[in-house]
């Protein structure tokens, strides 16, 4: 091959500048040979821009397509300048939101998390709550400040309300507290199942048998504390020292006391323990045994020790109650 002819790239002398070839004058670069015989162009066929300062420019990994033509692989574009492809980062879009985004809201709790509905349902409530108890503070503050105008008006309505739930006894922080002990004792005469004769029983200790109960028991009943005391001075305050009733309710605290006697009888088996098996009981009757305190060593007081009694006539039991069947 000669070296003037136009596609050789033979230099034309020691000094003379090398003479671009095809790929070059249509705006390619220059192929160049290194040690290794391999081509300086990339593999990828994309064309990179040298800097004048020799390092070799990036290439840029969005701008490589599949399917684009190369330089010099088509005549139809050997006259067409390739631009050249240069490296850059995508300028960021604005967003029309915030760089930080609003702290979000604190999560509803208690009654503010309900609906509407449900929110008017609690006030209701709270406010029926609230006139109840104010209603129960100044009932009870009435019945136990002394006699006014609006307790001798209304005093039937007030201890409508205060007994027998919320009745306030002050006893223990009287003056002049009681001292004595006072104890509840019933017997019963037992018709046996013939139908033919009595047999009366001995006494029976009901007050004895709720302080046993009592005692060693952290959570005892109402009913062991307070049953026989509270009928007993139901029947006391309606009854003269005759044992005469007085006024109207003289007849129901007799009516009251004689069931809670029945009941006891009947969860002692008074019944099995007189007759040996079955029987009715047809009459009761109750007694009180009353016994002063003893005053403590270092006092000087000296009181009777010596228990007094009240018996109270005997008390025919209806047939319904007979059985212990009224509960």
């Amino acid at each position: 091959m000669d070296a003037n002819d136009e596609g050789s790239d033979a230099r034309h002398g020691p000094d003379a500048p090398t003479r671009p070839g095809p790929a070059a004058e249509r705006g390619g670069p220059a192929e160049s040979s290194d040690s290794g015989g391999r081509s300086g162009a990339p593999e990828s066929g994309v064309p990179t821009e040298v800097p004048a300062s020799g390092a070799p420019a990036e290439v840029p990994v969005s701008g490589v397509r599949s399917g684009l033509p190369e330089p010099g692989g088509s005549a139809e574009l050997a006259g067409a300048p390739w631009p050249a492809v240069r490296s850059r980062r995508p300028e960021p879009v604005p967003s029309p939101w915030p760089a930080e985004p609003y702290p979000p809201g604190e999560p509803r709790t208690g009654v503010a998390a309900l609906s509407l509905r449900y929110r008017i349902g609690v006030a209701l409530a709270l406010a029926v709550v609230a006139v109840g108890v104010c209603v129960h503070l100044g009932m009870t503050f009435l019945h136990v400040a002394p006699a006014n105008t609006v307790t001798k008006a209304h005093g039937k309505a007030v201890d409508d309300w205060i007994y027998p739930e919320f009745e306030q006894n002050w006893k223990l922080f009287a003056p002049n507290p009681l001292q004595q002990n006072i104890s509840i004792q019933v017997r019963a005469g037992i018709r046996g199942p013939d139908g033919g004769m009595t047999v009366t029983t001995g006494w029976y200790d009901l007050s004895a048998e709720d302080g046993h109960a009592i005692d060693g028991n952290l959570l005892p009943s109402h009913t062991q504390q307070n049953e026989l005391r509270r009928a007993w001075d139901f029947y006391v305050a309606t009854h003269d020292g005759e044992n005469r009733p007085v006024g109207l309710r003289g007849s129901l605290s007799e009516s009251y006391l004689r069931r809670i006697m029945v009941l006891r009888l009947d969860r002692d088996d008074a019944v099995r323990a007189a007759t040996g098996g079955a029987g009715v009981i047809e009459r009761v009757q109750v007694r009180s045994r009353t016994s002063n305190v003893p005053p403590p060593g270092w006092s000087r007081e000296k009181v009777p020790t010596t228990p007094s009694y009240r018996e109270l006539p005997w008390w025919k039991v209806p047939q319904d109650e007979a059985a212990g069947g009224v509960r």
